[in-house]
């Protein structure tokens, strides 16, 4: 069993059991997460689809930690000026693991 969500602007293909990382929040490590915003879901017998979500479908998750991404690096250059700038970044992400899809 299967389901994609909506989370963040993104569309994720989600199944129980399974580890990923998604949008930064707030939350501290072992806190519940549900959602709601499920767009489609296979099972053992049908694929549901949405118009444009599954009403009273659920995907709970738990939190286990708060990472960051790997480091991008900006640079800007302004030529014969003899000026540049490099920055970085590093993105924060939470990583969960889906507990259980409920159809509802």
């Amino acid at each position: 069993m299967y389901a994609i969500i909506s989370d963040g602007g993104q569309q994720l293909k989600v199944s129980e059991g399974q580890e990923l990382d998604i949008d930064y929040r707030d939350l501290p490590a072992g806190e519940s997460i549900v959602f709601d915003r499920v767009l489609a879901c296979r099972d053992d017998e049908q694929f549901h689809v949405g118009q444009p979500i599954i009403e009273g479908a659920t995907v709970s998750a738990e939190v286990l930690s708060v990472a960051q991404g790997p480091k991008l690096v900006v640079q800007k250059f302004r030529r014969r000026k003899n000026s540049r700038r490099k920055t970085g970044h590093r993105q924060l992400y939470t990583r969960v693991k889906i507990n259980k899809i409920n159809l509802g």
